[in-house]
This record gives structure tokens, C-alpha cells and sequence, in this order.
């Protein structure tokens, strides 16, 4: 009996060794250069200093960071010296990571002696990281980097005058079956700058021609605030981008609408796959440029237009501006919007596309007369595909019909 117990022990303790062993095998440095490793195809050179590892946590001291968007364009490396905690950190069996939680504390840097700049940051977080495996990472992990990122408030001053803040920026993602999963299937992301604050009184100083231009339109300070919202199924790659606004208190809002479908997993995968091979540098051969142009056409077969739309919503930028160039122009307002009124139809005409006439004169005149919004649609008559639109460029009259273009003055929104 006791044989039998003691064998039952035995076991157990080494059931519990091997549970624990994957956690224990833990190595902070391989995770630092697994960062490295899966950023870098995005356009983003890490370089951490000291990684240390206390249980489950890695604390990386400060690094530098280069953005580089080619092979020739690298910006200038940027030195963080705060330390980053990544809490919770698991090393999986397919050689992925997750992190529960990274967190840097709060930032007080200068970062411009000639005019005393300084730059205050507070509450950055992110809930859920996720250092996807393989090599090249696939498109499906690399959409879910991080789960939820959010910030406290910014802040920017000049020579002790704020130029810049905000309040908040959260952005936050849910993924189906789950988060951190090699069978995604679909996911919505929110993204949102919360009290967004500008003073420009002090562009004058470095220019004082544009200077003067923001003063006299009344933009010498801007509030507002960014809103993005969006959802994409990987399986047949629609995705739709219900909002994507940008919106100053008394000055003006945009908004944009998209919605693709073909936009799988595999296009990214190959689009991915042709920005590696063209950032390897070294001028591609004839047969090697020849492949590329070939899958560029293939993968605007595969992506098709749904709808898009582009709407301004006027607060008083418009009305400004019309004043200003009035006043330039040595006419009164409604001289000058009839003067414009008057002159697009030549001006549309040398476009040589004659059915432009009718469809951007009365609405774009209407906002002229009276700027509220205006507003451009696309909404073909069936799905079209990028290829298809690009050849139908040949004929633009034939492309504003493929399009299904439509432009609107003063329209509620929808």
C-alpha cells in the first residue's frame, strides 16, 4: 500500500514538474528578440536594452526604436529610456507569446532645448499582447498584436505654453473564436483621441505667412476629437469601416465609409510577402518585375469596392474660408461664390469628361450658397474589383457609371 502511494506521489510530482516547465523555461531575452523579430516586417527596428525576469514578468530597460517604411528611408532612431513591464508572460508550445499586460510608466521628456519643448505622457497600457509564431508571421496573427491599448492624457508644451494635448486614446479589438488564436475568423475594432486640443498661435513664429492665414480664419486653437469603428470577416475578407471621423468643435467634421470585400488573409499574406522582397533591395530583374505587376493585378482581381463615401459637415470653416478669398479678391462674399459658381462648368469641362458637369455643378453650387456638408459616394451597382475599375479608368464617363458616383450637398446623414 504504502509502495503504491508513494509511486502515486512520485508521479504526481513529476506531472507537476512538467506542467511547470514551460514557465520555467521562460527566457526574457528570447522574448525582447521575438518582439524584435515580429514587428520588424511592419516597419519597426527595435533594439531593447537589458531584459530582466522575475517569475512571469520581463522588464525591458528602455531601447531605441527606428520606423523605417524602405530599405532607404529610415528615420531617425528614437531612445526610450523608461522601462517597460510585460506582466503575465506565457511561452506557448508552437513558440508563440502572450503577455497578460505591458505597461510603461509615466513619461516627462524634453525633447527640444531651442524652444524649451517638453513632452508629458501618462497611463499608457496594453491589456492582452501577443507575439504570434512562425517565420514569416501569417497575417492572422499579425492582426492581433494587442487586444486593447489605451492611454491617459498627453501633453506638449513650447517655451511653458501647451501647443498640443489630450485627454485619452483607447483603442480595443475583439477577436472570434477567441483572442490569440491561430483560427480567427472575424474581428470589430474601436479606436478613438479623446479631447484633442491645438494652439497654433505659435506657427507664426516659424511661418509667419501661414501664421497669419490661421488667424484670420479663427483657428488659432481646435478641439476635438478621432473616432474609428470597424469590422472584418476574414473568411470571405469583407471588411467595413462604419466610421472613420474626425471632428473639431466650430470648425468642421470629416468622416469616412468604406466597405471592400476579398480582403482576405491571404492578400495580406501576399502583400506582406512583395514589400520583403522589394525591401532586399537591389534593382529586380525584367522577369522579376514582370511577377510582380502580374500578382498586383491579382490581388486587385480578388478585392472589390462594396461602397465608399466621403462627407464634410460644416461648424464655420467654410464660411471662412469663402470670406477670406472674398476679401482677397477685393469682392463681397456673394460676388466671389457667384464668380465660382460661374467658372466650374470651364472648369470641369477641360477634364473632358462631360457627364462631370451634371453631376458635380448643382450640388457643389448648393454648397457654395450654403455651406452645411457635401458628400461623395461610391456605391457600384454590383461588388466591382480594383482591377476592373482600373481599366475602366480608360473611359472615365464608363467609370463614374461603374463607380456609381454620386456627389450630395446639404443632405442629412445617414
Amino acid at each position: 500500500m504504502r509502495t503504491t502511494q508513494m509511486t502515486r506521489l512520485l508521479l504526481s510530482g513529476v506531472a507537476t514538474l512538467a506542467l511547470a516547465a514551460p514557465a520555467m523555461a521562460l527566457d526574457a531575452q528570447a522574448f525582447v528578440d521575438r518582439i524584435a523579430e515580429v514587428y520588424k516586417p511592419l516597419g519597426y527596428d527595435f533594439a531593447f536594452g537589458a531584459a530582466t525576469l522575475n517569475g512571469d514578468t520581463v522588464t525591458v530597460d528602455g531601447g531605441t526604436v527606428t520606423i523605417v517604411s524602405s530599405p532607404d528611408a529610415a528615420m531617425e532612431p528614437m531612445t526610450f529610456d523608461t522601462e517597460v513591464t510585460f506582466s503575465g508572460v506565457t511561452e506557448h508550445a508552437d513558440g508563440s507569446y502572450t503577455a497578460d499586460s505591458v505597461t510603461i510608466p509615466d513619461i516627462e521628456a524634453e525633447f527640444s532645448s531651442e524652444h524649451d519643448a517638453e513632452l508629458r505622457f501618462s497611463g499608457i497600457r496594453v491589456d492582452g499582447f501577443y507575439l504570434p509564431a512562425g517565420n514569416p508571421v501569417p497575417a492572422t496573427g499579425l492582426l492581433q498584436l494587442v487586444e486593447s491599448f489605451s492611454t491617459g492624457p498627453l501633453s506638449i508644451t513650447r517655451d511653458g505654453e501647451e501647443v498640443f494635448a489630450f485627454e485619452s486614446m483607447v483603442s480595443a479589438s475583439t477577436f472570434s473564436p477567441a483572442f490569440a488564436t491561430t483560427d480567427l475568423t472575424d474581428l470589430a475594432t474601436t479606436f478613438s483621441i479623446n479631447g484633442i486640443v491645438a494652439d497654433l498661435t505659435s506657427v507664426s513664429e516659424e511661418d509667419p505667412e501661414t501664421g497669419a492665414t490661421i488667424e484670420a480664419l479663427g483657428l488659432t486653437g481646435l478641439a476635438g476629437d478621432v473616432h474609428m469603428d470597424m469590422t472584418w470577416a476574414l473568411a470571405d475578407g469583407r471588411m467595413a469601416v462604419n466610421e472613420f471621423s474626425f471632428d473639431f468643435a466650430d470648425v468642421a467634421a470629416l468622416d469616412i465609409n468604406l466597405e471592400v470585400t476579398g480582403f482576405t488573409p491571404d492578400v495580406l499574406d501576399q502583400i506582406y510577402a512583395m514589400q520583403a522582397a522589394m525591401s532586399a533591395g537591389g534593382e529586380p530583374t525584367e522577369e522579376q518585375a514582370q511577377a510582380q505587376m502580374m500578382q498586383g493585378m491579382a490581388l486587385m482581381q480578388g478585392v472589390s469596392i462594396v461602397s465608399a463615401s466621403v462627407r464634410y459637415d460644416d461648424a464655420s470653416l467654410a464660411g471662412k474660408l469663402l470670406d477670406f478669398f472674398a476679401a482677397q479678391s477685393g469682392a463681397d462674399r456673394a460676388s466671389f461664390v457667384q464668380g465660382l459658381k460661374a467658372m466650374l462648368p470651364s472648369m470641369l469641362a477641360g477634364s473632358g469628361i462631360p457627364a462631370l458637369n451634371d453631376l458635380v455643378v448643382p450640388p457643389v453650387s448648393a454648397f457654395l450658397d450654403n455651406p452645411q456638408s457635401i458628400e461623395v459616394k461610391v456605391a457600384p451597382p454590383s461588388p466591382t474589383s480594383l482591377l476592373v475599375l482600373m481599366a475602366a479608368a480608360a473611359n472615365p464617363a464608363g467609370l463614374i457609371t461603374a463607380l456609381g458616383l454620386a456627389v450630395e450637398a446639404n443632405q442629412p446623414a445617414e
